[in-house]
């Protein structure tokens, strides 16, 4: 009996698959499922997303987005990140493949999505150019910041910048506020 080989789902595949309520995505062939998220990580994605939209409308840099959405740079990768920022060009076409231009990625860890998050996802925006893709971390309190040419990730503990290069105007996040209880 012979063992069967892996399956290399393509980003078709992946949209095939019938909706049962998991994340699926694909990282260079790679099938990444997850359950859906606690309660913590929907409270930390809100709070984000109540700091960053208000920025990206006052200094028209993009627009916010969040999943579930297919990003996708090849035929064997689609993700979605918990939030991210396209230039309004892009977002105008309201086509998610039209959509390939992240100005920042944001993925709050998950127990079940702390590997995905930290490796495959992260080398793949590195891959992709994104200039900014935060981890965030709600246990420890911290925030990863990377860019494409880092190796070892700048961990944020107290204050949070984002500096689009389409702007001179910074967002400023106290993560005493984002982290705190509720």
């Amino acid at each position: 009996m012979g063992m069967a080989l892996p399956v290399y789902y393509s980003a078709e595949m992946v949209r095939a698959m019938p909706d049962d309520g998991r994340r699926l995505e694909t990282v260079h062939g790679e099938l990444l499922v997850t359950p859906s998220p606690t309660a913590w990580h929907q409270v930390l994605i809100d709070r984000l997303r109540d700091q960053i939209k208000p920025f990206l409308k006052r200094h028209d840099i993009g627009y916010l987005f969040s999943a579930p959405a297919d990003i996708s740079w090849g035929p064997d990768t689609l993700v979605q990140p918990d939030l991210f920022v396209v230039p309004p060009h892009e977002a105008k076409t309201l086509e998610w493949s039209e959509m390939r231009t992240l100005l920042l990625a944001v993925e709050v860890l998950s127990p079940s999505t702390e590997r995905y998050d930290r490796f495959t996802k992260r080398r793949l925006y590195q891959e992709a150019g994104v200039p900014t893709y935060w981890i965030v971390d709600g246990r420890q309190r911290t925030v990863e910041v990377w860019t494409p040419a880092m190796h070892f990730p700048d961990v944020k503990r107290d204050r949070l910048i984002w500096q689009p290069g389409v702007t001179t105007a910074s967002l400023e996040i106290d993560l005493k506020d984002l982290f705190a209880p509720f």
